[in-house]
């Protein structure tokens, strides 16, 4: 049976205060209360001895003051068993897709943090099979990796890719988690995940746009606790998207202007190290399995030097950069290679030969780039022969990084191709070596791995 706690004494959209009548509540207690025959919650945010303000989980207009605070027995949970995939979670751990649950069995997603002996730093390389991601920005099992790009660099596309390489490749499952995103995009999302026969081998959690401060913030905990689910229990090895990381920084900021706490710089809370850090410490790998974070970051004005842009960046281990400019010019992933980067781009952990070949690749593009401008203005035939080279090189590797992919078959027409990574580092030596400086370059476009055709 609830204990009634107290009553409302003052009503805003994102925060109610409650007089208490000398029971107690906790930080993160739900509370509940009866409005026109339907039930509200309300989760504790701040205790100031008999107050409390609480940030309520849907729209309290026409809640009125005076009425009964009821404590609940339960705290803020989400389905803990092989259920989830397949599923739709809204940030509160209800199913939203029109499914249901045989067996409820209930996890707080607070869950705890790893101690520092459970946290395995030496996970293995997460290879993808995905050329261009493989070859510059290699992962470690456990990584938090940055996803930048605009609408229509196809972050879709890739996002299903990693999904359905990595279900083939280790049989492991992925989490998507939507904070703050647009309810026809989840939709969208759904429909091509059904249509690429992904949906029930992931599952998705919703804090849509539409919905208060409280679901974008929460969403990401609610992903957390699925993924978790699937690594210490299931022993995978798990791939969880977040997009977007930003928005859930964006709720807590409004939270917090609500709570009346005085924020820092460009209106951010104080406690942004810690309400991020909080999400980005559950990311990990221990001795049973991983979880391989993908987050897509909202970069306010372009501004790269924002406050919560650089808080989440301290966390990441590398980003991966979708530029339109590439788009443009046909080359899909649109990854660019100079923004793009991982903490695993060294010797001592992809070995000197992957090493020196990036680094090698790096200067033909960049040659590449200046020798674009020299023939815009004197032609082609006015550079030397080791430009010349470089040229017709870089223009090679340029579209042996393309990949037809599986998800995206029914639309290339192209059998999706996955590339061992000695198969990469094998052609991309081979290219620069000039083994096929005869080859035309339309035959590098959109293969799988070159050697021996």
């Amino acid at each position: 049976m609830d204990t009634c706690i107290g009553k409302i004494i003052s009503i805003s959209e994102l925060n109610v205060q409650i007089l208490l009548n000398g029971e107690k509540v906790k930080f993160h207690d739900i509370l509940s209360t009866e409005h026109k025959g339907k039930k509200m919650y309300f989760e504790v945010t701040e205790e100031d001895g008999n107050m409390v303000a609480a940030v309520p989980f849907q729209s309290v207009i026409g809640l009125k003051k005076g009425v009964d605070v009821y404590k609940t027995d339960s705290s803020l949970s989400i389905q803990y068993s092989d259920e989830i995939l397949g599923k739709v979670f809204d940030s509160y751990g209800n199913l939203i897709d029109d499914s249901h649950i045989e067996q409820e069995h209930r996890k707080d997603v607070y869950g705890r943090n790893l101690t520092m002996e459970e946290i395995n730093v030496n996970g293995g390389i997460l290879w993808t099979g995905i050329k261009i991601l493989d070859f510059f920005a290699p992962m470690r099992k456990g990584f938090k990796m940055g996803l930048l790009g605009g609408a229509g660099v196809g972050k879709t596309v890739l996002i299903k890719e990693l999904i359905h390489n990595v279900y083939t490749g280790l049989n492991s499952n992925s989490v998507f988690v939507g904070v703050g995103e647009r309810s026809r995009e989840g939709r969208e999302l759904y429909d091509e995940m059904q249509e690429a026969d992904l949906l029930d081998k992931m599952a998705i959690v919703f804090g849509q746009m539409g919905e208060n401060s409280a679901a974008r913030s929460k969403a990401v905990f609610s992903g957390l606790t699925l993924a978790e689910y699937l690594r210490d229990e299931k022993n995978q090895d798990v791939l969880l998207f977040v997009d977007n990381i930003y928005r859930y920084v964006q709720a807590n900021s409004e939270l917090n202007a609500e709570l009346s706490r005085v924020p820092i710089e460009n209106g951010y809370p104080a406690n942004i190290a810690t309400s991020v850090a909080d999400v980005e410490e559950r990311i990990n790998s221990t001795e049973k399995g991983s979880i391989t974070s993908f987050q897509a970051i909202y970069i306010p004005a372009d501004d790269i030097t924002d406050e919560a842009v650089q808080v989440i960046s301290s966390h990441l281990d590398g980003q991966i950069v979708l530029d339109r400019k590439v788009a443009e010019k046909g080359l899909y992933p649109a990854v660019d290679v100079f923004q793009t980067s991982s903490k695993m781009i060294d010797i001592e952990n992809v070995g000197e030969r992957h090493y020196r070949l990036v680094e090698e690749v790096l200067r033909y593009y960049a040659r590449y780039r200046d020798l674009e401008e020299i023939i815009a203005v004197l032609g082609i035939e006015e550079l030397s022969m080791a430009d010349a080279r470089i040229f017709y090189r870089t223009r090679k590797l340029r579209n042996y990084f393309t990949q037809p992919m599986f998800v995206a078959e029914n639309f290339t027409g192209i059998p999706g191709q996955f590339v061992d990574i000695d198969d990469v580092l094998q052609d991309v030596e081979d290219i620069l070596n000039g083994r096929y400086d005869d080859v035309d370059e339309a035959k590098f476009l959109y293969i799988g791995k070159f050697g021996g055709e």
